[in-house]
């Protein structure tokens, strides 16, 4: 098959899209186009082409000129198959639709939930737009061939406006954050990697580093949310004991996860976090040190039946920093419950079989 990802908006090695979906296909002998808008220029990665339509100036330019960019190199691609990543480009969609193609929307996030989340949308402003966008997604994405999703819970949604749908998770491949340096290698730290924004914990976890016990420290890899953001962390007196890594390739998240006793996955309480499985999870996990989690339902779930991590209250850094003592205080615990994670992600949470669960979604469609 001829298939070409779509994305106006993530970077070329984004982990779902090219590292997971685009190179599974390559290797199973597809022909797998990525068009991306970051204007790094084409190239041939891992037997995936990637062809550039252009940076974007800004995040309007984005949702609207990339979103043309993007379908002209589409259009050139010629491909059976249609891949969409972004809803600002469900438009071209229905345009490739017209053309004769296969077309697919992948679903990251419950986007409609998400939008009410978003602080550069006015307070007022984001219910009425939460539900035409809604209402939008729903109209177009019943037009396509079907819909990807990140989590059963978006799935489900899709499915109960009577889309075909299934939810392809964001497992780990197995091996790729696994180190050889064994339990002795560990130093008195903790990491969370990932987005850095505030409804994903990033003062309460810099507020717990600060009440954890002497000596202890966090990794933090990725990139600060903006100015705001950035100064409500440092304001915090646990920032002293901050380890900022800035954005890490695939090496240095295993060489942060090698070292660190536990990661952290304490998102807030809000709609989008409460029902996903968040990739950093089974990432750590897949690596064997202990998770410590917020206490969702979904996420008691999988860590209690698992025995691979402790819950706290993600709102209570107090709470947090119990957590954090309790595992680098007891290494012979935090080794047990790493070692379960990683059995559970090899019977069960794993990409190789969300891989196969894509190639049938394709071959079913294109049947």
């Amino acid at each position: 098959m001829k298939i070409a990802h779509l994305t106006s908006a993530h970077p070329r090695i984004d982990t779902r899209i090219f590292l997971k979906q685009c190179r599974s296909l390559a290797a199973a002998g597809h022909e797998v186009t990525l068009v991306v808008a970051d204007g790094l220029g084409d190239e041939t990665r891992d037997g995936v082409r990637i062809v550039d339509a252009g940076g974007s100036k800004g995040r309007m330019d984005r949702m609207t000129g990339a979103t043309r960019r993007v379908l002209q190199r589409a259009i050139a691609a010629d491909a059976t198959l249609y891949h969409l990543h972004d809803p600002e480009l469900l438009p071209a969609g229905l345009v490739l639709k017209r053309r004769g193609k296969r077309v697919v929307f992948d679903s990251h996030e419950d986007v409609p939930q998400d939008i009410l989340t978003k602080p550069y949308i006015p307070q007022p402003l984001r219910q009425p737009a939460s539900l035409i966008t809604a209402a939008v997604i729903r109209a177009i994405c019943r037009r396509l061939d079907g819909v990807v999703t990140a989590t059963p819970f978006i799935r489900d949604n899709f499915r109960a406006m009577g889309i075909r749908s299934v939810d392809i998770n964001n497992f780990p491949m197995l091996g790729e954050l696994e180190s050889e340096a064994g339990w002795s290698a560990k130093q008195r730290e903790v990491c969370y990697v990932g987005s850095l924004t505030v409804i994903r914990g990033i003062v309460e976890m810099v507020q717990a580093i600060g009440l954890a016990s002497p000596g202890i420290r966090l990794n933090l890899g990725g990139r600060l949310d903006g100015a705001d953001v950035e100064q409500a962390a440092k304001r915090e007196p646990g920032w002293a004991r901050v380890n900022a890594l800035g954005f890490l390739d695939r090496n240095g998240v295993r060489d942060v996860l090698s070292r660190s006793v536990a990661g952290l996955v304490t998102l807030h309480p809000v709609s989008t976090h409460i029902d996903s499985l968040p990739v950093k999870m089974f990432e750590y996990m897949s690596a064997g040190i202990p998770v410590i989690a917020s206490d969702f339902p979904l996420w008691r779930d999988i860590i209690e039946r698992n025995k691979c991590g402790l819950l706290v209250d993600p709102l209570d850094p107090a709470s947090i920093a119990a957590a954090i003592d309790q595992l680098v205080g007891n290494l012979e615990l935090a080794q047990r419950m790493g070692e379960n994670g990683r059995q559970a992600v090899l019977k069960q949470y794993t990409w190789a079989v969300e891989e196969g669960k894509l190639m049938d979604f394709y071959a079913s469609i294109c049947a």
